[in-house]
């Protein structure tokens, strides 16, 4: 029995993580668009991007991430939004910090026309320590009884 929880807690990472890449992928994607395209600060740009690939993050989690809790109840639901609210926030502060520390302006690779500023890397850096927070809370959440 101990294996078969160890074999779904791994499926359920890697689901978390592909996931994960994909909302990641979607944010992103949202972030540069919004900051390059239509000029918007970084500060700015990051939230609106968050909050598309929260929405998608949601249906997955619910839906393939964690298929095993079943029906949300209103509670795990208003758990879900919150965490994610304080995934927002830490985010913000990490791209704050970031700005403040590496810049975000400078171009630190150029190839066939695209760049790579350092508000990409810092949003990388920022991805990664908010997706530890994700997972870690949205199972909380999903699996509290």
């Amino acid at each position: 029995m101990n294996g078969q929880k160890n074999e779904n807690r791994l499926g359920e990472a890697v689901r978390f993580a592909v996931s994960g890449g994909v909302c990641f992928l979607i944010e992103f994607a949202a972030l540069v668009l919004l900051r390059d395209r239509t000029g918007l600060d970084t500060l700015i740009a990051v939230p609106a991007a968050f909050l598309i690939s929260v929405i998608v993050n949601y249906l997955m989690c619910v839906r393939w991430v964690f298929p095993a809790a079943g029906e949300q109840r209103n509670a795990a639901r208003l758990g879900f939004l919150v965490t994610s609210v304080m995934g927002l926030l830490l985010n913000e502060g990490l791209m704050l910090l970031f700005r403040k520390i590496f810049g975000e302006d400078g171009i630190l690779l150029t190839v066939g026309g695209l760049s790579l500023a350092q508000y990409m890397v810092n949003k990388v850096l920022a991805t990664l320590i908010v997706m530890v927070w994700n997972y870690f809370t949205k199972r909380w959440i999903l699996y509290k009884k």
